[in-house]
């Protein structure tokens, strides 16, 4: 398997409450609903959950714990794609519930959100880390007691200035030369989803975190 043994009290406790899920893996793209945020720097997690429906012919739009989801096997593994309905910053509240109800361990939980650190169209696959400062992975770190959950960051570029306000940033629209970059980055995360339940996520991180 992709994840290795728990390695915290938290993690464990998760690993003493499930005997076990019948997905191995649960893939959540973090985003804002509705039209208004369709194309902002803020929904890449949720571009890149549709762009994997497309190419498994499904799509996502089960409604349960508020979320969206549906369930697709990749690579011979059964997978569960949800894209949460709270807004970014009470994300957990949905992923926490599918992993609850579901017996998901975190260190089966990968999340697919956008990071401003990173150049437009660069992606970083991580075993686990902080929130670096993004409130969607906060608040699932805080619902599930865990940092230990896998992670997909897609870049998404930094603020033109310091004095640019943050959310007007993150809410604002790609420019049509950026957006052809975040539409390449997709099909890599993709390819590393893929890789890292074909194999594991070192392999995914082999491949995939040089571009």
């Amino acid at each position: 398997m992709f994840f290795k043994k728990a390695k915290n009290e938290s993690a464990k406790s998760y690993g003493k409450k499930f005997g076990g899920s019948k997905y191995d893996l649960l893939i959540v793209g973090l985003g804002n609903p509705g039209i208004p945020y369709q194309n902002t720097r803020h929904n890449v997690g949720f571009m890149a959950v549709d762009y994997l429906a497309e190419k498994q012919n499904i799509k996502i739009d089960r409604k349960k714990f508020n979320a969206l989801y549906e369930e697709c096997v990749i690579k011979n593994k059964r997978c569960l794609i949800i894209k949460p309905q709270t807004f970014m910053n009470l994300s957990g509240e949905s992923v926490v519930k599918f992993m609850n109800f579901y017996k998901i361990l975190p260190q089966k939980t990968l999340v697919i959100f956008d990071d401003i650190s990173l150049d437009v169209g660069k992606i970083r696959i991580r075993r686990k880390g902080t929130d670096g400062g993004h409130n969607g992975i906060k608040n699932i770190m805080e619902l599930s007691k865990s940092n230990e959950f896998p992670r997909i960051k897609i870049g998404v570029g930094k603020k033109p200035n310091p004095e640019y306000d943050l959310k007007d940033w993150v809410l604002g629209i790609f420019s049509k030369e950026d957006r052809e970059k975040i539409n390449e980055s997709l099909e890599r995360v993709y390819k590393s989803v893929e890789t890292l339940l074909e194999y594991d996520i070192d392999k995914a991180m082999c491949l995939y975190n040089k571009n």
